[in-house]
């Protein structure tokens, strides 16, 4: 039987495990770069999100690793008369992990930390080939009720 697991904010020194957790799977691999060190994009992203009281990026660690993760932003809106959002994106779950409710556990307390800060609801994305996760928000009771579109851009370089 696994250990108990811990959910907390993220830290700079989480981040090569994080990026791993990001690149572990077909689609992760073909955007994520897995470098040591970490690359400066990422350290750079890290600071941005770290640094703004509107995002959160949290993991789960257990038995001294960094086994999940997530990001949690919160969007002011004028629909819905003016209620905030919650965002949630990255949700990741290590492959050995995946199964033993610490994915059910994160999205639970990403709810609660919506709802303690007062949104109206929480959205989320999933790469329509990912049919195991979108089995599994709908487990949560997530509905598609609304067709998501992205226009990738080329994203610039900056330092390394």
């Amino acid at each position: 039987m696994a250990s108990p697991f811990t959910i907390r904010r993220a830290e700079e020194q989480d981040l090569a495990a994080i990026v791993g957790l990001l690149a572990d799977d077909d689609l992760g691999r073909t955007r994520e770069r897995v470098e040591d060190p970490v690359p400066a994009s990422y350290l750079a992203a890290f600071a941005a999100i770290d640094g703004d009281p509107r995002h959160e990026l949290v993991v789960v660690e257990q038995d001294g690793a960094v086994v999940a993760t997530a990001q949690l932003s919160f969007l002011p809106s004028l629909s819905h008369q003016g209620a905030e959002r919650a965002q949630v994106e990255a949700v990741r779950v290590a492959a050995d992990r995946r199964g033993s409710g610490i994915g059910r556990a994160l999205l639970g307390w990403l709810i609660a930390r919506a709802e303690e800060r007062g949104c109206g609801q929480v959205q989320l994305t999933t790469d329509k080939r990912r049919s195991d996760a979108r089995r599994f928000y709908e487990s949560l009771g997530f509905a598609a009720t609304h067709e998501g579109m992205k226009l990738r851009l080329p994203a610039p370089r900056g330092p390394e």
